[in-house]
């Protein structure tokens, strides 16, 4: 009887050099479409979380641990009021979350928060999610350099600095799921959005990368996407916006008065999407097979168009690299 191909990303390459040509790919039934809500059984894996204080990161940490995972929620300034609310929430339902202090400005404070995770969860960590990040927008000029380097240290060095402390245990385990939330705008531009697109851009390109680069070693990189939601995301980024605002020159002022007026304006109440479709499309993502799992998911319930970039650029890679020594990492990747 002819053997049945198997679709892991695992054994895609086993037994195979780089140079060999690719191996066929099945495309497996499950998909995330169909994924119900609930449907995803998380017992067992223990889960790192960037940014748990609010938004995404904070409703993560909770869905997970309801799921049954182990979840290490992290933020920075410990103690903090929203640290002791999460403590409560987990004590009161019986939850599995442990919150630890990790800033992602520190690669001290990375390592600390990583390490801490991995000796509690007992080796390595299943699943990184690497949510924390920061906007500031306005014209391109406008962007100082105080700005310009905190965006970039939080959006794309920052989860850097947790991948980098969390794969070689993995790598050793030959397991592993890393998230990376990036953006429709780290596909598509915005006028005026400031170096928000441009740190995705890189977390993106970065991203795609080291999931082609980890094939080897058994472990999924998966790219969320999300449109816009109504979270703390809006009054963090009119804090930055006003601060630069502050030290900015009259003349660039004058330069892009319409622009920079706007700054500092909006508070994100007119968005009326559930955040929750964040956790939801993680964890779902995070129960299927790893030859399922995709690259990148656009997640919003009505704008989504940064799909056909996604697409595009997928027969893009595939077109170029499908047929070259680094053809089986690339064709794993995008299926």
């Amino acid at each position: 009887m002819r053997e049945k191909i198997n679709p892991s990303r695992r054994r895609f390459l086993a037994g195979t050099a780089l140079v060999t040509a690719a191996v066929p790919v099945m495309q497996a039934a499950a998909s995330f479409a169909n994924a119900a809500e609930g449907e995803a059984d998380l017992t067992g894996k223990s889960i790192l979380i960037t940014g748990t204080s609010s938004g995404f990161g904070r409703l993560a940490a909770e869905h997970f641990a309801r799921l049954g995972a182990k979840v290490f929620a992290t933020m920075r300034n410990l103690p903090r009021p929203e640290a002791e609310e999460l403590a409560g929430v987990a004590e009161r339902d019986g939850l599995d979350i442990q919150i630890l202090e990790l800033d992602v400005l520190s690669d001290e404070s990375v390592s600390g928060a990583v390490a801490a995770a991995e000796a509690a969860a007992g080796g390595q960590l299943d699943v990184i999610v690497n949510n924390a990040g920061i906007g500031i927008t306005g014209p391109v000029e406008v962007q100082d350099m105080q700005a310009t380097e905190l965006a970039f240290n939080t959006n794309v060095f920052g989860p850097q600095r947790v991948w980098q402390a969390a794969l070689p245990a993995m790598r050793a385990a030959k397991s592993g799921q890393i998230f990376n939330v990036s953006s429709q705008l780290g596909r598509l531009i915005v006028p005026s959005a400031g170096h928000y697109s441009a740190t995705k851009f890189a977390l993106e390109a970065m991203s795609e990368q080291l999931a082609y680069e980890l094939v080897p070693h058994g472990i999924d990189v998966t790219i969320i996407q999300p449109g816009g939601y109504p979270t703390k995301i809006w009054v963090n980024r009119n804090r930055y916006n006003n601060e630069l605002k502050a030290r900015m020159p009259e003349e660039l002022r004058e330069g892009y008065a319409q622009l920079v007026a706007r700054m500092g304006q909006e508070d994100g109440s007119g968005r009326s999407a559930d955040p929750m479709d964040i956790p939801r499309a993680m964890s779902a993502i995070m129960a299927m097979p790893a030859s399922d799992r995709p690259l990148r998911k656009a997640v919003h319930p009505r704008f989504r168009p940064q799909e056909g970039v996604n697409e595009a650029m997928a027969k893009a890679q595939v077109d170029w690299l499908g047929n070259s020594a680094f053809g089986p990492w690339v064709k794993a990747v995008h299926g």
